[in-house]
């Protein structure tokens, strides 16, 4: 018996949770985190990039990082007042007979995309920072 399935196995059988399930449930979660991390990464490098190219290094990162907490910020905020209040705005709206299409699960969606865009952000300055100040370093030498 190989390695992996065995270790499910006993995963399985001392938590009771089904690993397939899991997964499925997982994946289109960890899709719409990660694709939403990568597109904010990209932003966050190019933010970095343009704003280097007009003010010095540590101000350009310092300003990008800002841009992608304040996303990671708003998105987080955005995603707690969702859980706590969406319900309640669903039943208002039934209430008042409003016919509008939002519902609390896509409002959590959207939160989540813009606070996991903001922490690709935040990731890709740092990245963008390092890169761009060894390469720095590495010109001056030359």
């Amino acid at each position: 018996m190989t390695p992996a399935p065995l270790a499910a196995t006993v995963v399985i059988a001392a938590t009771g949770v089904d690993l397939a399930r899991l997964a499925a449930w997982a994946r289109p979660r960890a899709r719409i985190v990660l694709s939403a991390a990568l597109v904010g990464g990209a932003l966050g490098a190019l933010a970095t990039l343009g704003l280097a190219l007009a003010s010095p290094l540590p101000a350009a990162s310092a300003r990008a990082f800002a841009l992608g907490a304040l996303a990671f910020g708003f998105g987080l905020l955005g995603w707690s007042g969702s859980v706590m209040l969406g319900r309640s705005v669903e039943r208002l709206q039934r209430t008042l007979d409003v016919g509008t299409d939002w519902t609390e699960a896509d409002s959590r969606r959207a939160m989540v995309r813009i606070a996991a865009a903001g922490a690709g952000a935040m990731l890709a300055v740092a990245s963008a920072t390092t890169a761009l100040g060894a390469l720095g370093a590495l010109l001056a030498l030359a």
